[in-house]
């Protein structure tokens, strides 16, 4: 996913899903020089983790 496209969807009003890895996860802050994310699986809130931005994908 690219940068861009990953902050339209932390903007969204609606619900977009995003996995990585096959594990759907919440988007909460893209870092566009470094090409990562701030995620955390929707089942594990307080799970965070900084993911490269290539492997997130949207379905």
């Amino acid at each position: 996913m690219d940068s861009e496209r990953a902050k339209e969807i932390i903007q969204s009003p609606e619900m977009i899903n995003v996995s990585y890895r096959g594990i759907p996860v919440y988007l909460k802050e893209v870092n566009t020089e470094q090409q990562t994310a701030l995620v955390f699986p929707l089942d594990e809130m307080e799970n965070e983790q900084i993911v490269e931005l290539k492997g997130l994908l949207e379905k």
